[in-house]
């Protein structure tokens, strides 16, 4: 990864002490854990933003993807997306946010994708982390009944459960900035120097 070092171990730290825990969780996945990250306690944070935005918004670049709006499954790709999304302004390609509904809207429009995401677009899905995949893969079927075309799946975690395969099955290339067995050695490292 091209991204400076203390970029991506700041948010590596931040992760640590504000979204990673140990014990045992069952997650959204149904599958049992024994650590859980809950991306949205650093991901909403004023330095988390800062830091996610950048970090990501690099690792699509460096990917390659030629795309124009960046989006996921609410609530957890939301902070993610909108970070890209800001920290995009300032760069040469300027990336647009979405967000995927669980379901679509009862009443008005009935949207289930709001943000402005016109038919046709090229999209990168957003994830907070990436477990079994069926958030990202929910995410692309949505995007793809609207005529959208998706080029990836970016996260900020990927859990290395079984996600990237199905992603793989659909042809959906997934990069992560973290992985979770980088993340648990170094809250188990940090538990243990602090013993």
């Amino acid at each position: 990864m091209n991204q400076p070092m203390d970029d991506r171990e700041r948010l590596k730290r931040l992760l640590l002490e504000r979204s990673v825990r140990l014990g045992d969780f069952t997650l959204s996945s149904g599958a049992e854990s024994s650590y859980y990250v809950d991306a949205r306690r650093t991901t909403m944070t004023a330095e988390g933003q800062r830091l996610t935005g950048k970090i990501a918004y690099d690792l699509i670049d460096e990917a390659g993807w030629d795309v124009t709006h960046i989006g996921g499954l609410t609530l957890g790709a939301d902070p993610v997306t909108y970070a890209i999304a800001h920290h995009s302004t300032s760069r040469e390609r300027v990336l647009d946010g979405f967000t995927v509904r669980k379901e679509a809207k009862g009443h008005g429009t009935g949207q289930q994708i709001e943000g402005g995401l016109p038919t046709g677009a090229r999209v990168v899905i957003v994830e907070d982390a990436v477990t079994s995949g069926a958030s990202a893969i929910r995410a692309i079927e949505a995007v793809r009944e609207h005529g959208a075309t998706v080029a990836g799946v970016i996260c900020l975690v990927d859990r290395e459960e079984g996600g990237r395969a199905k992603l793989d099955e659909l042809g959906i290339p997934l990069v992560a900035a973290f992985t979770g067995p980088e993340l648990l050695a170094a809250a188990k490292e940090a538990l243990g120097a602090g013993a």
